[in-house]
């Protein structure tokens, strides 16, 4: 099967902007297809505001996510998978989800792994290498 994320990916946005409050997406800014501004990165991470007044051009498709925004008052423009996405929320309440790592399913979806991926080895790597996120207040 495809993946899932995409989907949850707009409904959560569409619900969130429904509440009156603003989207954020928690990204993976080391996966090699996510093109976002590398300045902000920070733990291999950025969050990025997608509020139709922060952005312009959204476009949530299966395949990629893109827009353009200002940063530090520089234009850019931001492309990243959405399985690079690690999770989207509101930023006034915390409300949304993360997104679990995608096992067995490749970025286009087309669910093939490899049979050393299903090694003891394999799996505790994956563990190692998962997002961890937590809360500041």
């Amino acid at each position: 099967m495809i993946s899932n994320r995409p989907y949850l990916i707009r409904a959560l946005f569409e619900w969130i902007l429904d509440n009156h409050m603003t989207p954020h997406l928690l990204v993976d800014a080391l996966h090699p297809e996510a093109d976002v501004p590398r300045k902000f990165v920070e733990e291999g991470r950025i969050v990025l505001n997608i509020a139709p007044t922060a952005v312009k051009d959204l476009v949530i498709s299966n395949d990629m996510i893109t827009f353009s925004a200002r940063f530090g008052g520089v234009p850019s423009v931001v492309g990243l998978p959405p399985v690079a996405v690690l999770g989207i929320y509101a930023r006034e309440n915390g409300h949304g989800m993360i997104f679990p790592q995608e096992e067995g399913l490749d970025s286009q979806g087309s669910g093939g792994q490899d049979q050393a991926e299903g090694s003891d080895k394999a799996k505790d790597e994956r563990k190692a290498k998962r997002p961890a996120l937590r809360v500041v207040k």
